[in-house]
């Protein structure tokens, strides 16, 4: 599914964000992205988005060269990715439903079939009950499962979360996490950076990067 081979990159003389970095993850796996701020976690989930391309190397995702892909192709890359940052760039002045309703609208999606499938992702979320809030309204919990259930609302292949539980308290984490887990549990591939050391005790598999070189791979 992606696939990095010999990957770094280099922002200017004195910042190299990742060093010589090879690795895989096949179809279905969860994995967990673990290092301290600065470790080149979020360059590389952002590599495997195209919001970043290598300095040298390769990262081929479903196939495609990321380095060689052209910027009209990038978006129809990203329809199969799910994208959770750490702020969320919700829109305040639009319903939680909105919100959730806005990528499909953007693919082309009639509004009918928009808001059925958003209600559905509110709802995998445990947010069903909140649609007509504003996101101003929600916790900060809150906020960061309707950026999931915005992620997911196109049914992708691969979701990357860069710090989806930063700054939540530990039950707004466990619930952010548990949805994460329930869309690894029907097969969707799963890349999450994370400093929590509670979530990254029980993963099956972490990737531990330090000054944007490979450390463990377990």
């Amino acid at each position: 599914m992606i696939e990095f081979r010999n990957v770094s990159k280099q922002y200017s003389p004195d910042a190299m964000a990742l060093r010589d970095i090879s690795l895989t993850v096949e179809k279905g796996e969860l994995v967990f992205l673990a290092g301290p701020s600065g470790a080149g976690k979020s360059t590389l989930l952002k590599m495997i988005a195209a919001i970043e391309r290598p300095t040298a190397g390769h990262v081929i995702v479903n196939g495609q060269d990321i380095a060689r892909i052209k910027p009209a192709a990038v978006p129809f890359l990203r329809r199969n990715l799910g994208l959770i940052f750490q702020q969320q760039r919700l829109l305040n002045d639009r319903t939680i439903l909105a919100n959730v309703m806005l990528p499909l609208l953007v693919t082309g999606a009639s509004h009918h079939q928009a808001e059925q499938r958003a209600r559905a992702a509110l709802d995998k979320v445990g947010l069903a009950d909140r649609a007509s809030s504003h996101p101003l309204a929600l916790s900060g919990g809150e906020q960061q499962r309707v950026s999931i259930a915005r992620a997911i609302v196109n049914r992708p292949q691969v979701i990357l979360a860069d710090e989806p539980t930063a700054n939540l308290d530990r039950a707004s984490a466990n619930k952010v996490l548990d949805a994460l887990k329930a869309f690894h549990s029907v097969g969707v591939t799963c890349l999450i950076s994370s400093h929590d050391e509670q979530m990254l005790d029980a993963a099956a598999r972490v990737i531990h990067l330090n000054q944007g070189q490979l450390e463990v791979a377990a």
